[in-house]
């Protein structure tokens, strides 16, 4: 699958992801310090699931209408983030496909999955 990791996505997790096989651009690794708009554009551009830590995507997904290709966004308290690569790679591998167009949030022990908002 594709995605585009956020600024804010641990680096653990898209050397997870890219070791599990996905193919994984990182903005701080391409465009560092872009604006989220941009990053958001960026994504729906190629056809990549947004992958982040800032709830600010989702604010921008539901309640402004900003299209995009997918969306999970990453819950994870500091008591638990060593535990959080692993979690993402299993979402990744168990949601597959589903995870395009959707609003999924992964968190300790739980994924939550949605329909985008109607545009």
């Amino acid at each position: 699958m594709k995605f585009l990791a956020d600024e804010s996505c641990a680096g653990a997790v898209i050397r997870a992801l890219r070791d599990a096989g996905h193919d994984v651009t990182a903005i701080a690794e391409i465009a560092a310090g872009a604006a989220d708009e941009v990053v958001m554009g960026r994504a729906l551009d190629e056809r990549r699931i947004l992958i982040t830590e800032d709830s600010d995507f989702g604010e921008l997904v539901h309640a402004r209408g900003h299209s995009a290709a997918g969306l999970i966004l990453l819950r994870f308290p500091n008591s638990v983030r060593a535990a959080k690569p692993r979690s993402v790679v299993e979402a990744v591998a168990k949601l597959g496909e589903r995870l395009s167009d959707r609003f999924t949030v992964v968190e300790p022990g739980r994924v939550r999955i949605a329909n985008r908002p109607p545009e």
